[in-house]
């Protein structure tokens, strides 16, 4: 039997029922406009007063680059000229820092056991 024949020849029907015909709104607003969520309800001036204000990971036009707009210069720099790397009060780097009812607690014998098995150890 050629069953790729067969199912080639059949006629196909979507399962999805679309109520009316397909139509294209009349007329689509496409000039820019800020975010719902954007805190100042407003857009920049241009890409480069953005670029200005803008921060990743830390400022974009840090004062000790050649220009504003050179990009790749990770690593031109000393890290010791970054300053001291130390947290602020009430900040920490290690959960190990933490008070000790915030230390990771040691695993049983039993939990381990369970998720080797995938549980089936529970059900002795």
């Amino acid at each position: 039997m050629r069953t790729t024949a067969v199912l080639k020849n059949a006629a196909r029907t979507p399962l999805i029922k679309f109520l009316g015909k397909r139509t294209t709104p009349a007329s689509i607003d496409h000039t820019p406009h800020a975010h719902p969520a954007s805190p100042t309800q407003t857009l920049p001036d241009s890409f480069a007063s953005y670029r200005a204000k803008a921060q990743q990971h830390g400022p974009l036009n840090t004062p000790g680059r050649a220009s504003s707009q050179s990009y790749g210069a990770i690593g031109g720099t000393p890290g010791a000229t970054l300053g001291p790397v130390e947290p602020r009060k009430g900040e920490f780097f290690d959960r190990q820092e933490l008070p000790s009812r915030f230390h990771r607690l040691p695993w049983s014998e039993l939990e381990i056991e369970a998720i080797e098995t995938g549980g089936a150890s529970l059900y002795n």
